[in-house]
C-alpha cells in the first residue's frame, strides 16, 4: 500500500471510451500500445524517497530504453519527486530521445544527477540540452561522455556553460571535439561561474584548441579539477597550460597524461608550475618528457616555497643518479609529497623515518640516549 510505480503511461485521448488499458510502463499513442519501457523503469519505488534510477544496458531485464521509451520515461519524470538520479547511459536514446529528456529536465525540479553516456546524441543532442540548461536550475551533474560531440555541437554546448551556473560537474570526454570546440568551450570557460569538475579527455584538441581551452583557464575562478588527458597538446598546450598556472589560483586537480608532451613542452609548462600556490595533483604520465623534463618540473617545484603541491604523477623514465638525487631533494623540502614515477611510488620522507626509526634497536646504556 502506498508504493509509487514509475509509470511511462501517456494518458488516454478524450473520446478513447473503450481503448485498451495499457499496464505501467507502456507507450501509448492515440489510445493503442506501441512500445514500452523496460522493466527496470516500471519497478516499485517507496514514496517519499531520494532514489536513483539506473537504466544500464541490461538485456536481461528489458534490453535498452531506445528513443520510444525515453519519450514515455520523461512522461513520466516530469512530476516525480522521488527520482534525484537519472542514469540512462548507454540506452540508444540518440538525439531524439534525448530531446524528450531534456524536454522534461525544464520542468522537473527534484532530479539533480543525469547520466546520458554513450548515446550518440550528436548535435541534435547537444542543442536539446544546451537548451534545457538555460532554463533548469537543479541539475549539478552532467555525464554526456561518448556521444559523438564535433565542433558543431560543441557551440550549442559553449552557450550553456556561460549561461549555466548550476552545474558543477560536467563530463564531455570521449567526444570528437577538434581545435574549434577548443576555441569555442575556451571562451565560455573563461566566463562560467559554477562549474568546479570539467572532464574533456579523450577528444581531438591541439595546439589551436589546447590554447584556447588554456586561456579560458587562466581566466576561470571557480574550477578546480580539470581533465584533458589524452588529447593532442604537445609542447604549444602545455606551455599555454603554464601560463594559466601563473595566474590561476583555485585549480586543485589537472591531469594532462598522453598529451605528447615533451621535453620543450615540459619545461615551458614547469616555468608556470613555479609561480602557482594552488595546485595539489598534477599527473603527467605517458608523456614523452624524458629525464630532463622531468627533472624540469621537479626544480619549478623545488623553486616554489609556495606550492601546495600532494600528489605528482611522471612518465615512467630511466632513473639515473641525477634524477634520484633530485627527487630526494625534493621530498626533504616538502616531505608530505607523494612523486611517483617509473612504475615505483616514492613515499613521504616522514614515512621512511618513522620505519627506521620503530626498526633500528635501542641503545644500552643511558636512558636519555634510548630510541
Amino acid at each position: 500500500p502506498g508504493s509509487h510505480r514509475v509509470d511511462a503511461t501517456l494518458p488516454r485521448p478524450p473520446g478513447a471510451g473503450g481503448a485498451p488499458q495499457a499496464g505501467a510502463g507502456s507507450y501509448l499513442r492515440r489510445g493503442r500500445v506501441i512500445g514500452r519501457v523496460p522493466e527496470p523503469a516500471a519497478r516499485v519505488l517507496c514514496p517519499g524517497d531520494r532514489n536513483p534510477l539506473q537504466l544500464g544496458d541490461d538485456r536481461d531485464v528489458g534490453g535498452r530504453v531506445r528513443v520510444l521509451g525515453a519519450k514515455a520515461l520523461a512522461l513520466s519524470l516530469v512530476a516525480d519527486t522521488s527520482i534525484v538520479k537519472l542514469d540512462l547511459g548507454d540506452n540508444g536514446l540518440l538525439g531524439e530521445g534525448a530531446a524528450a529528456i531534456a524536454e522534461m529536465l525544464k520542468e522537473n525540479c527534484y532530479i539533480s544527477a543525469v547520466d546520458l553516456s554513450d548515446n550518440k546524441l550528436g548535435t541534435e543532442g547537444a542543442k536539446a540540452f544546451s537548451a534545457m540548461l538555460l532554463e533548469n536550475t537543479t541539475v549539478v551533474s552532467l555525464q554526456l561522455s561518448g556521444n559523438e560531440f564535433d565542433d558543431c555541437a560543441a557551440k550549442y554546448l559553449a552557450d550553456a556553460i556561460t549561461a549555466n551556473s548550476k552545474v558543477e560537474i560536467l563530463d564531455l570526454s570521449y567526444n570528437m571535439f577538434g581545435d574549434k570546440a577548443g576555441e569555442v568551450l575556451g571562451m565560455a570557460i573563461a566566463e562560467n561561474i559554477g562549474l568546479k569538475e570539467l572532464k574533456i579527455s579523450w577528444n581531438h584538441f591541439h595546439s589551436e584548441g589546447a590554447a584556447a581551452l588554456a586561456k579560458g583557464l587562466g581566466a576561470n575562478i571557480f574550477l578546480k579539477v580539470l581533465d584533458v588527458s589524452y588529447n593532442g597538446f604537445g609542447n604549444s598546450g602545455a606551455a599555454a597550460l603554464g601560463e594559466a598556472l601563473k595566474t590561476n589560483n583555485v585549480l586543485e586537480e589537472l591531469n594532462i597524461s598522453n598529451n605528447r608532451i615533451s621535453v620543450e613542452g615540459a619545461l615551458r609548462f614547469a616555468v608556470g608550475l613555479k609561480e602557482n600556490k594552488a595546485l595539489k595533483t598534477l599527473n603527467m604520465i605517458r608523456n614523452p618528457m624524458q629525464s630532463e623534463g622531468c627533472s624540469g618540473v621537479l626544480k619549478a617545484l623545488q623553486a616554489n616555497s609556495g606550492t601546495v603541491m600532494e600528489i605528482l604523477d611522471l612518465p615512467d623514465i630511466p632513473v639515473s643518479k641525477e634524477f634520484a638525487e633530485l627527487c630526494d631533494a625534493v621530498k626533504i623540502l616538502f616531505p608530505n609529497l607523494l612523486l611517483r614515477h617509473g612504475g615505483n611510488t616514492q613515499l613521504q620522507r616522514k614515512s621512511q623515518l618513522k620505519v627506521e626509526l620503530r626498526t633500528q634497536p635501542k641503545v644500552v646504556g643511558n636512558s636519555q640516549n634510548a630510541v
